[in-house]
């Protein structure tokens, strides 16, 4: 189940609707009008600022960016680009499914390199190492040759893994297995899909067919956090989008994500932030 708010969703697709990945530089003179509203995204999305500075907001905090970075966004987050000067950076687009099986067993902190947004780029080889990657990937994406998607899979695959070792995740780089990794991917697929209506771990156990326990274990193995942390974040992050960007009520938002009522909205909200939806709404005009 998809949230529902007057938040528009921007389709990459309709750039390139029979790809699964685009790639494109974007500068002042071509940035896309509808990024600079309000806006989720319906795929993963990273960038190269190679020059310049841009500002912005994702979800509800607002960054201002000077080259040379790597920014990220993952799907369903809400991005706003407010303001930028003699810009111009490489913009990557991809969906969940695009990358080779390899990459999120060896990046166990996928999630954490993704929300850490801005990741500046410290020295001249870390950027012409990225700036490579990029330029690969451009020049074969315009090519039409034999097994191009394979190169660039495996291209894309070297650009994160380079800027995941820039950033500061604690378990930057890690290596599941192929039981954890499963378990993984479907356990975040499931609440993806389910995190309104579905707030127990056993009851994404039971979807899995593993003990509750067993899910919780492997989840902390590879996260650092227990299985229920990662629900209620998920359910948290999404009460925040709709109460800084959405045109709902406290009560409506309740309503939506299957709280018994506004009270309990209000208590399960304080616990996880230090204060009360009304609150962050306001603070947040």
């Amino acid at each position: 189940m998809r949230p529902i708010s007057s938040i528009p969703i921007l389709d990459w697709k309709e750039c390139m609707a029979d790809s699964d990945f685009l790639i494109m530089t974007l500068d002042d003179e071509n940035l896309p009008s509808r990024m600079k509203v309000p806006h989720r995204n319906n795929a993963y999305k990273v960038a190269l600022l190679l020059e310049g500075k841009i500002s912005g907001y994702v979800d509800f905090k607002k960054y201002d960016i000077t080259a040379p970075a790597v920014l990220f966004s993952s799907p369903d987050q809400v991005d706003q680009v407010t303001s930028f000067e003699n810009h111009k950076m490489i913009h990557i687009a991809f969906s969940s499914d695009y990358l080779l099986h390899d990459v999120k067993n060896t990046l166990g902190c996928w999630e954490c390199m993704f929300s850490q947004v801005v990741i500046p780029v410290p020295t001249k080889n870390d950027f012409n190492e990225l700036k490579t990657y990029a330029s690969l990937m451009q020049h074969e994406f315009v090519k039409l040759r034999h097994q191009k998607d394979l190169v660039i899979r495996n291209l894309l695959n070297a650009f994160l893994i380079t800027a995941a070792r820039l950033g500061t995740c604690e378990t930057r780089l890690t290596t599941m297995n192929s039981s954890q990794n499963k378990i993984l991917q479907q356990f975040r697929n499931f609440i993806e899909d389910n995190f309104l209506s579905k707030t127990q771990v056993a009851e994404y156990a039971d979807m899995i067919y593993i003990t509750p326990g067993h899910l919780n274990d492997t989840i902390k193995t590879v996260t650092g956090k227990t299985a229920k942390q990662v629900i209620d974040e998920k359910r948290i992050t999404e009460a925040k989008r709709l109460l800084f960007w959405g045109e709902l009520s406290v009560k409506q938002i309740a309503s939506h994500m299957n709280f018994e009522d506004d009270a309990y909205f209000n208590r399960f909200f304080k616990k996880h932030t230090g204060q009360t939806p009304m609150l962050f709404q306001r603070n947040s005009l």
